[in-house]
């Protein structure tokens, strides 16, 4: 495994060198793009992108948790939590890495 993380800058670097626009459109186009995602996550709604995957939203209910420390009863409230299902041709990209 590698320590590499994809960034922002990344993802903006490759824009530019991909599509052509100046360094300043693709860092727009990036954060453009992240933020319809985010604000669509926000209000519920999933988002899916072919060939990649699907970011859900999906409601937790209350539930009774346990300390595994001291193994006290923890009330755990509920809330909204984000998924990731990857589509099956991202299984299997990541599945096999890099050889191609």
């Amino acid at each position: 495994m590698s320590d590499k993380t994809l960034t922002r800058m990344d993802l903006s670097e490759a824009v530019y060198t991909a599509v052509g626009l100046s360094r300043n459109e693709s860092a727009q186009l990036v954060e453009s793009v992240l933020q319809h995602m985010s604000d669509a996550l926000a209000a519920g709604e999933t988002v899916k992108i072919s060939s990649f995957g699907t970011f859900s939203v999906r409601a937790k209910s209350a539930r009774i948790g346990r300390n595994p420390k001291t193994g006290d009863e923890v009330p755990i409230h509920p809330r909204r939590v984000m998924t990731f299902r990857p589509s099956h041709l991202m299984k299997e990209r990541v599945a096999t890495g890099n050889r191609r």
